[in-house]
């Protein structure tokens, strides 16, 4: 049996639909139940329509934590929060695998080249916790996702993108590549126990680009003025400013163009070329502006 926790969030709905064709998949969340009758269809309701099985999931409540008869558990990182309270949710949940006897499980961790952003630490502290682990298990180091960049480099309403890049570049990722490469390795862990694997973007993108691809225009704000507008927006919480305007550092400083990754596993595990990281932002900014 796999087990897929986060199974409602954007990357793990989509792991969840590249194993659709299986009946021993099982989709962990902290709101288990069908889809409500007449609702729009999503990629969730079409999960749960063909993975029935369902599971009560929440990693901030470790008596839910479940995990008898699985396999292989797909441990999607339980983030948005502080650092203490993440590795307080990524402890419990390994602690529950090796206690209900998990042969293997995977864990969807942060690209080596984003050590200094400041959610790095807990992926690194559970990386740590897993090589203590008697369980087998895979990480994958995932590169930031595609559809990120849509919503930390969105053009404005003119079609500008000010976004506090520099010249800086980011080797993004589809999401759903990270999803397909996750799929995967849960269906054959044993090929892949005991390995980290690096997961970025082939090509790296800056403000240039993005601005190109959606027809607009890119003139690169100021760390401050970012700053200012994401604590006015009411739209993230108090550690999360510092946060996203680290990422923007990073990605102008040069630190996530790919550069810095020795040996990118994307292409291979995928067994394919890797979806246009554009035509994610692409269809993402869209998204966004439709909604």
């Amino acid at each position: 049996m796999i087990l897929i926790t986060g199974a409602n969030g954007a990357l793990g709905r989509l792991v969840a639909a590249e194993l659709a064709d299986r009946d021993d998949v099982v989709l962990g969340t902290r709101t288990p139940g069908p889809a409500t009758p007449g609702s729009a269809a999503t990629s969730t309701d079409a999960a749960q329509a063909t993975h029935p099985t369902q599971r009560r999931i929440d990693f901030d409540d470790p008596s839910s934590l479940d995990f008898t008869g699985v396999d292989t558990l797909v441990l999607i990182s339980a983030g948005y929060g502080e650092d203490d309270v993440v590795i307080a949710r990524h402890d419990a949940a390994i602690t529950a695998a090796e206690k209900a006897g998990v042969r293997h499980l995977v864990y969807t961790s942060l690209s080596g080249d984003g050590d200094h952003l400041a959610y790095a630490l807990a992926h690194r502290w559970t990386e740590r916790r897993l090589a203590r682990s008697p369980l087998a298990w895979t990480v994958l180091r995932n590169g930031l996702y595609a559809e990120f960049l849509a919503a930390i480099a969105a053009p404005g309403p003119d079609g500008t993108i000010a976004a506090p890049l520099g010249a800086g570049r980011l080797a993004a990722v589809a999401r759903a590549d990270l999803a397909a490469v996750a799929a995967r390795v849960a269906t054959e862990p044993a090929r892949h126990a005991g390995r980290v694997y690096e997961l970025v973007g082939e090509r790296a993108l800056g403000g240039a680009a993005l601005a190109e691809a959606v027809g607009g225009s890119y003139e690169p704000g100021s760390l401050g003025a970012a700053r200012e507008a994401i604590a006015a927006s009411g739209g993230a919480l108090p550690y999360q400013v510092p946060m996203l305007v680290g990422t923007y550092s990073a990605i102008a400083g040069g630190f996530l163009d790919g550069s810095g990754i020795e040996a990118n596993a994307l292409r291979t595990l995928l067994g394919r070329e890797p979806r246009p990281a554009l035509d994610a932002y692409r269809t993402a900014v869209a998204a966004l502006s439709a909604s």
